[in-house]
């Protein structure tokens, strides 16, 4: 007698021969994994050696490490985890054996370097080995306080290639605990290149305390870091020198606007200038106007981006005109406004029982030097 199979029969028949292939593959990906950890369960990453740390400028350090002789070489894609310990904390990969790093080196230098393999799941790592510079000698309270420093553009006379340089100006106080006799000494650093203030200002006592370099290195438009270095000396103690990094944009002082011009037509200031002295072209500066009405005591401010600008005025006032100048993000970092142009008086004047109007006038801003 015949007998056939029911519906839910030949189904349950279906899945389980489609099952089948797919209990093979995972079974087979599950055997691979397991392999693959078991790989990396005897493969022992080991720390790298002889990792030194040398300093090679003002706020300049190199560190330098070797791999592991000892590290197996099946893995080509070992890599290194560098962490920066001091004097502020940092850490970043690196498939090098060294790496430069710029910090103020005045409290020292620390920092450690593992080895790393990011194609493992997880990432294996090996142990730390950890170096560091210790910080120069000298007795507390013993170097400068508030260093400041500004830069500004001045026009070359040693070649047509570079037509502007850049001009260093820095300030400090002497040390709370600094001997009388004590003496500073300045040095800067940007990029490769590394200069001795020759020209110094002194108080009372005849400390340095204040340096001027009419022409440097520094690259006004460069994303690279100013390292200043102050040491000393002194009969009486060990005075400690001290580092410091300023961003270019940041202490750049902009010189003021060139060619202010203003005339006065049907009650309207017609006001125009040309940019600054600096190596950045014209559609890299934002500037800010001030109209200030002496009758009144108002100020009237304006930002723009364009070089001109008209006002209405009341036709019985004095005006003051001035304007400055800011290079703008899409050329740089922004930075502070630069200093105001001198200041143009137009408009209308008062004696003794009688008024005078003032003629429109043109002046050019002048680079005043420290």
């Amino acid at each position: 007698m015949l007998r056939t199979r029911g519906t839910e029969g030949i189904i349950h028949s279906q899945y389980s021969t489609t099952m089948v292939p797919v209990l093979l593959i995972l079974m087979g990906a599950l055997a691979t994994l397991q392999a693959d950890l078991l790989s990396h369960q005897k493969f022992l990453l080991l720390p790298p050696v002889n990792f030194t740390i040398e300093a090679t400028g003002i706020a300049q350090v190199l560190l330098h490490w070797d791999p592991n002789p000892e590290q197996e070489e099946r893995h080509s894609d070992l890599e290194y985890h560098v962490k920066v310990n001091a004097p502020q904390e940092d850490e970043y990969d690196t498939k090098k054996t060294e790496s430069k790093c710029v910090a103020p080196l005045h409290e020292g230098f620390a920092a450690s370097v593992r080895t790393i393999l990011k194609s493992s799941h997880p990432p294996l790592t090996s142990s730390w080995v950890s170096a560091e510079l210790k910080a120069p000698p000298g007795s507390s309270g013993t170097s400068v306080m508030n260093l400041t420093c500004t830069t500004n553009t001045v026009i070359s006379s040693h070649t047509h290639l570079r037509p502007y340089q850049v001009s260093l100006r820095c300030t400090w106080l002497v040390g709370k605990d600094a001997p009388e006799d004590t003496q500073y000494f300045l040095y800067y650093r940007f990029g490769v290149r590394t200069e001795e203030c020759q020209e110094y200002s002194r108080d009372a006592l005849n400390r340095n305390t204040a340096c001027w370099f009419p022409r440097t290195f520094i690259n006004s438009k460069g994303f690279e870091q100013l390292a200043v270095h102050i040491n000393g000396s002194s009969k009486h103690a060990a005075i400690k020198p001290f580092d410091q990094l300023f961003s270019p944009h940041a202490i750049d002082q902009v010189n003021p606007p060139m060619n202010v011009t203003v005339e006065i037509e049907n009650n309207s200031l017609y006001i125009q200038w040309e940019k600054p002295l600096s190596a950045f072209p014209g559609h890299c500066f934002n500037y800010e106007l001030k109209i200030y009405n002496t009758k009144n005591d108002y100020v009237q401010m304006e930002n723009l981006i364009t070089n001109k600008f008209i006002s209405k005025i009341d036709g019985v006032s004095t005006y003051s005109i001035q304007v400055r100048a800011a290079v703008s993000s899409p050329c740089r970092m922004p930075g502070r406004w630069g200093e105001w142009s001198q200041p143009i008086y137009v408009g209308v004047t008062y004696g003794l029982g009688c008024f005078h109007q003032f003629q429109p006038r043109r002046v050019t801003s002048k680079i005043s030097l420290w």
